[in-house]
């Protein structure tokens, strides 16, 4: 059987908040099967957040986490990387509201759970699986899940920058094909210069800066050491789709579409997802029927 993980010992990183501008540190610990991925604040008492679509209470500028007014913010790009490599079980403390940004990509948190190594445990991991298709729609914008033996993620953006256009707005990864750690994990994020300033002046994006994004001016980017990716710019969007999408407390198996998507519209397909019992089982799998395969500790071979 395709068998839950979680992580074989307690890790460490630090790193600036990306709104706060201030350090924080991050730990992440073994945890025992069926626990999931949880959150715990120690500036706050010790108190718990689930990583799941139920406790989601921001999705603007991130996704963020809220459970009895304890708030964890930016989980997105270390839920891709738990994601990526199929961590079902761990303790994320913090002694921040926010996980730290650190490069601006999903790499970091690869590298963190890689050096800490990666336990199977003895119970099934459970996946959901679509069934039918769910569909969700904001004006022109649009998501989707459908059936598809595997793991696949379509996105098309639309941003007016002459190095977005340049660069692609349309990808299609199959993750059975192509690989999550070489093809997305070291896409960064990005934003408009002039959008950061003026978030500045209302005390957000204070960390933000080119050493953890790209920064777009009016056509051009700051970073001196360029694009990582040709394409990095709807690289980073699937990036935090993945992350997203792992807000189901499970991996899913299917098919993702979407266009102009973002944050806000992926929470309302998870909502939409878990509102339609018809539209998913979750099931587990036998090593040699499973629609995803994972990475060992040879992994790091496929960067």
């Amino acid at each position: 059987m395709v068998k839950q993980r979680t992580i074989k010992k307690t890790v460490r990183a630090r790193g600036v908040g990306i709104h706060s501008g201030k350090m924080v540190n991050l730990t992440l610990i073994p945890a025992d099967v069926n626990h999931g991925v949880v959150f715990k604040r120690m500036d706050a008492g010790g108190k718990q957040v689930y990583a799941h679509s139920a406790f989601v209470n921001e999705v603007v500028l991130s996704t963020g986490l809220e459970n009895k007014g304890v708030k964890i913010s930016t989980v997105e790009h270390l839920m891709s990387a738990l994601s990526a490599l199929g961590i079902d079980n761990v303790l994320v403390e913090l002694d921040s509201f926010e996980v730290p940004i650190m490069d601006g990509s999903s790499a970091p948190f690869i590298f963190l759970v890689q050096s800490a190594g990666i336990e199977e445990q003895p119970e099934p991991k459970r996946f959901i699986v679509i069934k039918d298709t769910v569909r969700v729609e904001n004006g022109q914008s649009w998501a989707q899940v459908e059936p598809h033996d595997g793991f696949k993620v379509t996105l098309e953006i639309d941003f007016e920058h002459k190095k977005v256009k340049e660069s692609g707005q349309k990808l299609s990864i199959d993750f059975a094909e192509q690989s999550y750690l070489k093809e997305i994990s070291r896409a960064r994020t990005f934003g408009y210069l002039k959008d950061v300033e003026m978030m500045q002046k209302q005390n957000l994006a204070l960390g933000a800066s080119v050493d953890n994004a790209i920064a777009l001016t009016d056509d051009d980017i700051l970073n001196e050491d360029g694009m990582r990716y040709h394409n990095e710019f709807v690289k980073h969007k699937i990036l935090d789709i993945v992350g997203d999408l792992f807000l189901l407390g499970s991996n899913l198996i299917g098919h993702y579409e979407g266009y102009k998507t973002g944050h806000m519209l992926n929470d309302q397909l998870l909502s939409a997802i878990l509102s339609q019992p018809g539209a998913y089982s979750v099931e587990t799998f036998d090593e040699l029927s499973s629609p995803i395969s994972y990475y060992s500790e040879d992994w790091q071979n496929d960067i």
